[in-house]
This record gives C-alpha cells, sequence and structure tokens, in this order.
C-alpha cells in the first residue's frame, strides 16, 4: 500500500507539473503575440485568433508572430530534449547539443551556401546545406565511435569536441575570405534568430519536435537505467548498445534540424534540462515532457526580448539567450556552493 501510495504521490506532483508548464506555456505565447513594435492589448489577441478578419493587427499576428511562435516552441523543447538526451547518456550535466559538433557541422555548411552565393538560388538552400552539414558529421562522429559494435560515448565526445573546434577554424576561414555583403549573413545566422518566413519548414521543425519527442519518451526506462551506468542498465535487461545508437540518432537529427533552420541557439539545451531536473526530479518520464515545454518557454520569451528591447531593430536571439541562460547558470551554481563555483 505504500509503494501504490507513494507512486499516486508521484503522479499528482507530475501532473501538477506539467498544468503549470502548459498554463506558462499559454501565457508566455499571449506575451509574445501582444508585444512589439506595434503594441497589441491582450484582449484584442484573443479576439484575433477567433476571428477571421483582414487587418493590420490580424497580418501582424497570423503572418509574423505566430510562425515565430510556433518555430520557437518547436527549436526550444527540440534543443532541451536533445539536451535531456545527451546528459542522459554521458551522465554529465555539463553536456549539451552543441557538444558534438553537429552544429559546427551544420554551421560551416551554411557558411560554404553563402559565401559561393548558393542561398540566391532560392530559401530553402540555406537550411539544406546546413542540415547536409550536419549529416556529415553525424555520419564521420558514428564511422570514428564505432569499435567492434561498440558505440564509445568517451569517443564520441572527444571526437565531438574535436569537430568543433574543426568547424570553427574552417567557419573563421569563410569569414576572412568572404565578402563584405556576406559577413552578416552568414554572423547573423550563426548568432541565430527565428526570422524564418518559410511555413513549410516551421511545420516541418513543429511536427519533427513532436515526433522526436514522443519517440524518446520510449526510451524513458532505457534512460532512467543508463543514468545508473551502463553495466548496471544491461544487468537490468536494457540493449544497451542498440539504445545509444537509437538515441544518438535521434539526438543528432534533433540538433541538425534545428540549427539549420534558427542557426545556433547557445544554453538553452544546457540551462533547461539543468532547472528542470531540479525542480521535477531526475526520473525521464516526467523530465523529457518538462524540459520539451520548458525549452519552448524559454526560446520564445528570449526571442520576444530580442526583437523589441532596441525595436524596430531586432537582436539576435542565440544573444538574448547567452547572456540570460548563462547568468541563470552561474547565480545558480554559485547559490548551490555557498557563494564560490
Amino acid at each position: 500500500m505504500g509503494f501504490i501510495q507513494t507512486m499516486k504521490n508521484r503522479s499528482r506532483q507530475w501532473l501538477l507539473w506539467l498544468l503549470f508548464l502548459t498554463t506558462l506555456a499559454m501565457g508566455v505565447a499571449v506575451f509574445a503575440l501582444a508585444v512589439g513594435s506595434a503594441g497589441i492589448p491582450y484582449k484584442r489577441v484573443f479576439q484575433i485568433l477567433l476571428e477571421k478578419q483582414s487587418g493590420i493587427e490580424q497580418s501582424i499576428i497570423w503572418d509574423i508572430r505566430l510562425p515565430r511562435l510556433l518555430l520557437g516552441l518547436a527549436i526550444g523543447g527540440a534543443l532541451s530534449l536533445a539536451g535531456v538526451i545527451l546528459q542522459g547518456m554521458f551522465r554529465n550535466p555539463l553536456v549539451e547539443p552543441y557538444t558534438l559538433g553537429i552544429s559546427g557541422g551544420a554551421a560551416v555548411g551554411v557558411s560554404f551556401n553563402i559565401f559561393f552565393g548558393l542561398h540566391r538560388i532560392g530559401i530553402l538552400t540555406m537550411p539544406l546545406a546546413g542540415f547536409l552539414g550536419a549529416c556529415v558529421v553525424i555520419l564521420l562522429l558514428y564511422g570514428l565511435s564505432m569499435k567492434k559494435n561498440v558505440l564509445s560515448l568517451q569517443g564520441l565526445l572527444l571526437t565531438g569536441v574535436m569537430i568543433n573546434f574543426i568547424a570553427s577554424s574552417l567557419i573563421m576561414l569563410i569569414l576572412a575570405l568572404s565578402r563584405n555583403e556576406d559577413l552578416q549573413g552568414i554572423i547573423f545566422w550563426i548568432m541565430g534568430s527565428l526570422d524564418e518566413p518559410n511555413l513549410f519548414l516551421i511545420r516541418t521543425a513543429l511536427a519533427a519536435s513532436v515526433l522526436f519527442l514522443a519517440a524518446t519518451y520510449l526510451f524513458h526506462s532505457d534512460l532512467n537505467a543508463l543514468a545508473l551506468g551502463e553495466e548496471e542498465a544491461l544487468h537490468l535487461g536494457v540493449p544497451v548498445e542498440r539504445t545509444k545508437r537509437l538515441l544518438f540518432m535521434i539526438t543528432s537529427l534533433l540538433i541538425g534540424m534545428s540549427v539549420a533552420v534558427a542557426g545556433m541557439i547557445g544554453f538553452v539545451g544546457l540551462v533547461v534540462p539543468h532547472f528542470m531536473r531540479k525542480m521535477v526530479g531526475r526520473d525521464h518520464r516526467i523530465l523529457l515532457v518538462s524540459s520539451f515545454l520548458g525549452g519552448g518557454v524559454l526560446l520564445v520569451f528570449c526571442d520576444t526580448i530580442a526583437r523589441t528591447v532596441i525595436a524596430p531593430l531586432e537582436l539576435p536571439v542565440g544573444v538574448i539567450t547567452g547572456i540570460l541562460g548563462g547568468s541563470l547558470f552561474v547565480w545558480v551554481l554559485t547559490r548551490e556552493r555557498g557563494g564560490t563555483i
């Protein structure tokens, strides 16, 4: 009876956390739709969403702010989900989506695209080049880290860090050789932005992030077992090598998709899982979903700040996530360690 009661209390607590995060996401969504260079009253936002009319305010909501909102929820959720998986696999809370070098590969792909002028062919060439660059790195990581059908996590991490350094050097080389008119495009993309006009890409990113969340949730028990170590997970009946390979592929595709569409947006995949682990616990049954929601909330909030703080100009959202996320992370660490890091 005690075990059953404990499970009921835990389920009730998890449900309250999900309700809180869902309510918070809805509040941030309304805030993002109402705030901007052209302020729209909150009551008017609900009217516009419920009524089908034409006008300037309707165009601002439906054509500009709502697509950014949906993309922010998708990319923020995807990055946070990738962070949870990687931190669970490596059993290291400091591992983040950009540690493995996949984002660096995507950045190199987009930089080459702009350098050679391929982006003038069509708007889809940039995310396609970014995704192809990410896929090249994924294949390299997988090939170099597989030894006798065993995916070495230590080798994966070290190889990813080295690929990141190589990618950074290639980007600096491209920047040094680029024309002045191309420099701004490369730098602005690297710093991240949700200003994506293509509705097909937005729908694809949203659908992919939700599908990957559902796929990842099937591994919640395996992730809980891997947190104890690979040997313990193997004794518990988890097919460790197959699980690691599948989770690596899911995480890689999440990162590649996110970076290809929105650029390099840092700290979301590091800070959100860290905070959620403290709030809801380490059980991946609740941690995966709560991190997905929390990542979307954080990125939408930061994007709203990025496009309003110096309006009508717009800051790259990666600047805001870096400043805000980094400050919060340092503040939490100093509180945990009595004022010293």
